[in-house]
């Protein structure tokens, strides 16, 4: 009976250990559905018809696979950088999008990023997406 005890204490502490391996950022990260607040490019709002940030009004969701969707684009997601980075892929971008996050807690995500002008290749947009926990 000593042995079947220990054997289900073990059981019980390793799955209570495994549980532990998602950081406090990845929780609050893939705990909410997020809903676009701002978009903005160059300090610009960029969220209208035609305009550059338009796909990725909407929700976007960070799924704990990796997967998630961003306003109309789905791909994957992961942490870098010490979780201070979030890197989005998508074959629907033409790069992959890294962002530096500048805020995240349960109720609010803010991140930036720099892209390439399409229409001067020697200049970049600056990007500003923030986000509501739905």
């Amino acid at each position: 009976k000593l042995f079947i005890l220990l054997i289900i204490t073990g059981l019980v502490v390793f799955i209570a250990c495994k549980k532990e391996d998602k950081s406090e950022r990845f929780r609050l990260l893939t705990g909410p559905v997020w809903v676009t607040d701002s978009l903005l490019a160059d300090g610009v709002d960029a969220s209208g018809p035609g305009m550059l940030l338009v796909k990725f009004k909407g929700e976007a969701e960070f799924n704990e696979d990796g997967t998630g969707t961003f306003g109309v684009y789905k791909g994957t997601w992961y942490f870098a950088y010490h979780e201070t980075q979030i890197v989005i892929y998508s074959d629907s971008l033409l790069i992959p999008l890294v962002t530096l996050i500048k805020e995240l807690t349960n109720t609010s995500l803010k991140i930036t990023t720099s892209v390439p002008n399409l229409s001067n290749l020697s200049d970049t947009i600056n990007i500003r997406m923030t986000f509501k926990a739905k």
